[in-house]
Order: C-alpha cells, then sequence, then structure tokens
C-alpha cells in the first residue's frame, strides 16, 4: 500500500508562545501603553529628580561640615588642619552650583541652602578662625570680627537681591559687585599665612590683623567691580603657558602652600583696578553690553591702536635716533664726484665759522 503518512512538520525554528510573551507583544503594539507602565514611568521620573536634587545639596552640607569642623581644629591648636578645611570648603562651594546647572537641579531650596552655607563657611568660620588665632581674649578683636561677620551677611543679601534683577545689561554677568564671599575669606586668612610662614611680627599684632579684617569687609559691601571666572577664556595659544602656571602652582602647593596663598592674595588684589577700568570702558558703551567678552577685548585693542595719541607715542623714537646721530633715509641717492649744484635737495648751508683759537688754549695745541 502507498505510504499515506503526512511528512512531519518541523518545529526546530518554532518557539513556545507562553502568557509574558503574548502579554508583552500587546503592550509594544497598544496605541496607549497600560496605566501600570505609566505610573512607573512617573515614579522613575520622580526619583530621577530627587536624586539630581539630592547630590548639589549634599555637596552644599559637606561644605557646612567642613567650615565648622575647621573651627574645632583650631581650638585644638592644627591651624593647618582648619586651613586646608576652609579651602576644602570653598572648593566644594564653587561645585555644588556647577554640579547643579549640569544636573538640571536647580531650585529655589538649593539657592538658599547655599547663601545659609557662605554667611557659615565665609563669614563665621575664617573670622573665629583669625580671633581664636591671633586675637584670643581680645575685646577689640572681637569686634573687628563681628564687623566683618556682619559684612559678609550684608554682602550675600545684595547678592540675591542682584539675581533677580532680569533688567540688568548682559555685561554685568561678567563682573562681581564688590569681593566674593569665598575670596573675601581667603584674603582674610592672610594674617595666618604670613605669621605661619615668617613667623611672629608686626603683621601679627591686634591692629594690624584687626584692621585688616575691616579692610576686607569694606571691599565685600563695596561696588568696586571684581571679575567672575565665568568670563575667563583661554586662547589655545596661551595653553602651554597656562598648564606651566598650574605645574608652578601645584610644585608651591605641595613645597610651600602658604607662599603660594600670598601670591594668589596679592595677584587677585591686583587685578581689581584691571576689572574697575574693563567695567568702567563697556559701561559706556551699551553698543557692547551684550557682546562675549573675548568679542569686547578685540573692540577695545581695536580702538586703541586706532587712537591718533597712541600713535604718536609710538613717533617719540625719533628723538632715541636724534640723540644717537641716525637720520631718517631720505630717498635721495648722491652722485658718484659729489652733489650736483644745482639739486636744490643737496643745498645745505655750510656750518657756521668757528671763532678763532687762542695761542693761550690748551685744548688748541695738537699731540705730538
Amino acid at each position: 500500500m502507498p505510504n499515506t503518512r503526512r511528512p512531519e512538520r518541523s518545529t526546530s525554528h518554532r518557539t513556545p508562545t507562553t502568557h509574558a510573551t503574548r502579554r508583552a507583544r500587546s503592550t509594544a503594539t497598544s496605541p496607549h501603553p497600560p496605566a501600570r507602565a505609566q505610573s512607573e514611568r512617573a515614579r522613575f521620573a520622580k526619583q530621577a529628580a530627587v536624586g539630581r536634587m539630592f547630590v548639589p545639596s549634599a555637596l552644599t552640607i559637606l561644605a557646612i561640615c567642613a567650615g565648622l569642623t575647621a573651627i574645632r581644629v583650631t581650638g585644638t591648636g592644627d591651624i593647618n588642619a582648619a586651613m586646608g578645611l576652609v579651602v576644602a570648603a570653598a572648593l566644594l562651594d564653587g561645585l555644588d552650583g556647577r554640579v547643579a546647572r549640569m544636573m538640571g537641579a536647580t531650585t529655589r531650596m538649593g539657592a538658599e541652602i547655599d547663601s545659609l552655607a557662605d554667611a557659615i563657611n565665609f563669614g563665621v568660620v575664617p573670622a573665629l578662625i583669625v580671633y581664636l588665632h591671633l586675637m584670643p581674649d581680645e575685646d577689640i578683636g572681637w569686634a573687628f570680627t563681628l564687623i566683618y561677620c556682619c559684612a559678609i551677611v550684608l554682602r550675600l543679601a545684595r547678592f540675591n537681591t542682584l539675581l533677580d534683577d532680569d533688567e540688568a545689561p548682559g555685561f554685568t554677568r561678567d563682573f562681581f559687585i564688590g569681593v566674593p564671599a569665598p575670596a573675601a575669606a581667603i584674603i582674610a586668612l592672610l594674617p595666618i599665612g604670613l605669621s605661619q610662614q615668617f613667623g611672629s611680627g608686626w603683621w601679627t599684632s591686634v591692629p594690624v590683623v584687626g584692621g585688616w579684617l575691616v579692610f576686607v569687609a569694606l571691599l565685600a559691601v563695596s561696588r568696586v567691580p571684581t571679575a567672575s571666572l565665568k568670563a575667563a577664556s583661554v586662547p589655545p595659544r596661551a595653553l602651554a603657558g597656562l598648564l606651566i602656571v598650574v605645574a608652578i602652582g601645584a610644585a608651591l602647593l605641595l613645597t610651600f602652600p602658604y607662599v603660594l596663598m600670598i601670591i594668589a592674595i596679592v595677584g587677585y588684589l591686583l587685578h581689581i583696578p584691571f576689572a574697575w577700568r574693563n567695567r568702567r570702558w563697556v559701561a559706556e558703551r551699551p553698543e557692547h553690553w551684550e557682546d562675549h567678552p573675548a568679542e569686547r577685548r578685540a573692540q577695545r585693542r581695536a580702538i586703541a591702536r586706532a587712537q591718533p595719541g597712541r600713535r604718536r607715542r609710538l613717533t617719540t623714537g625719533g628723538k632715541s635716533q636724534a640723540r644717537l646721530g641716525l637720520r631718517r633715509p631720505t630717498g635721495v641717492v648722491a652722485a658718484p664726484d659729489g652733489p650736483a649744484p644745482d639739486d636744490p635737495a643737496t643745498d645745505v648751508a655750510p656750518p657756521p665759522e668757528s671763532p678763532p683759537e687762542s695761542p693761550d688754549d690748551p685744548s688748541s695745541q695738537e699731540n705730538h
């Protein structure tokens, strides 16, 4: 009899269909995902937002802890550790805002926490460190300490009010009004750096230290413009030189940290006149208010080169040439046998006749 059995079907390329697989296919092909999937996405988004807000706020809290620990360490006599903790607090304060902007977690609460942390770390902490280390049990020293703390609080309050000014010109973002609180804290600690590097002297006396605190407090609440690091840009041709400066700074940090501190403070104070001049220049020219700082610097150099007064200053080198007996080329070439008699350019008046020499004049005698 002929074989009427049907051939077996191949099942090597078939996968069993389970309940989970069918559910996944239906979810993928459905135009509207189920409510459970939407709730899970919302929960994940909320957790991500909480995580983004946690990181910068945690950095701010760590900065507060570092600053308050610096006061405790100062009481035990370890001033080097206290200075290191203040620098760490300043670095953490600079990181929390940048991390918040990078993660998209800038909130009003984070701004308030950051402002309160600045009041503690850069107002209370450096003033108490200077008082406990250089002016202990001095009533006038405590008065100077209070003046500095109140000035930093006033400076932060003014800074917070200026943040809400949406009508300010664009160039105002490139300058601070007064010395920022972190920079003021480092400058206020200059007497401690001098004492650690050079020992005790007139720079550690109570009047000098107190006067320095008052001076820094006035810089903080003043309206003197200072440059902002946000406006700083490094051209490619200056990258090698900047790396060399970084290497020198790292070497000083590891060997002579207080020398590096003194150099940084002096350099920062010296930049203030230049920042004041730059701000006045751009404030007088509304057409450059919204330009990038690099564009404004290029415009300023171009205007300076086009000023006629600069050209006059550049041509003053003729006096030096006259003193050396040099003459500018006139473009007139003399004939081989002497100047032409009819050439007016070579018609030079003869020098005046010298008076007759006296026979008694020793300078008229010839040396044989």
